[in-house]
């Protein structure tokens, strides 16, 4: 089912750096035309850096390794894509349907490539009040399972972090801090909670992807990557932002795979913008560190 890019098909048999990348940021996570741009200048950050960037999306049932620009424009404006986790494949595939990536759904398309990185925004996690709804992202098993290192600014600010940290130990999930002991807020450098381990260097990384890898250890790696300071948004206004959405979505009866949508885009609407740029800023950031890192990995072969 899979459709690669030759160039990135190339780069694989050459033990080049490639990075995947996913499209629930493009078709769910930000307005057209800044969809688009932010996309495009990810993979240009991750050129610019020495690997080849794959973004992942499902086009007609084919999941696509390696978008080309025109299918990144596209999947930008059209309306009705999909979001698809790993749930929702094997129907997505028999209808022919078009469908974004999740962190989930992104890993094992990866996973099937042959491509051992992947730059994320931030990944789902446990939400809040999942003690009652047991509302947790697929995107956590997927972590316990799926052999792809994950880089990303931590779990969105939205969810419940502490939650998702023991949900990932439990699961086995080395959670990995990219120059920092603390595992980053999305939005904010700092939550106050503790990484498993510090990484001081993009050649750590690789090395503990190396020996994951040699140790036969299933599973993922996850790696956060702090937004910088200069894009970290003040703590208290986003959380004021972030407690006035949640009390939005529990009015308006907003559930499952739509409640990440929504949240993100109420809180870009309530900060007037600011959430958006400082989620690019971190996107952008991730895929530098990430480019960095399989660099790196591909050393070591």
């Amino acid at each position: 089912m899979l459709k690669i890019n030759p160039e990135v098909v190339k780069a694989l048999k050459e033990n080049k750096p490639v990075v995947a990348l996913e499209s629930t940021i493009i078709s769910h996570g930000m307005p057209y035309p800044k969809n688009v741009k932010t996309a495009l200048e990810v993979e240009k950050v991750i050129r610019d850096h020495g690997a080849i960037p794959a973004t992942i999306g499902i086009i007609d049932g084919d999941a696509i390794v390696g978008m080309t620009p025109e299918e990144i424009e596209e999947f930008g404006k059209r309306k009705g894509i999909l979001k698809a986790s790993r749930r929702d494949l094997p129907v997505v595939y028999a209808k022919k349907y078009w469908a974004a990536t999740t962190v989930a759904t992104t890993m094992i398309i990866a996973a099937q490539a042959g491509i051992k990185l992947f730059v994320t925004g931030g990944i789902g996690g446990v939400h809040r009040g999942a003690q009652e709804t047991f509302d947790i992202s697929a995107d956590l098993q997927e972590l316990a399972k799926t052999n792809v290192t994950v880089v990303c600014a931590g779990a969105k600010a939205i969810l419940d972090l502490p939650l998702t940290l023991e949900y990932l130990e439990t699961m086995g999930v080395p959670v990995l801090g990219y120059k920092t002991d603390e595992l980053p807020a999305f939005y904010t450098a700092h939550s106050g909670l503790k990484v498993d381990y510090k990484l001081d260097s993009a050649k750590d990384a690789a090395l503990a992807m190396k020996e994951k890898e040699r140790n036969n250890l299933s599973g993922g790696i996850l790696i956060t990557n702090p937004i910088p300071e200069e894009y970290s948004m003040d703590k208290e206004v986003i959380d004021n932002a972030i407690n006035k959405a949640l009390e939005m979505m529990k009015k308006e009866g907003i559930k499952g795979k739509e409640t990440t949508p929504f949240l993100l885009k109420t809180i870009v609407e309530l900060t007037g913008g600011d959430s958006l740029e400082s989620n690019i800023k971190l996107v952008l950031n991730n895929a530098l560190v990430g480019s960095e890192i399989i660099k790196e990995y591909c050393k070591l072969k």
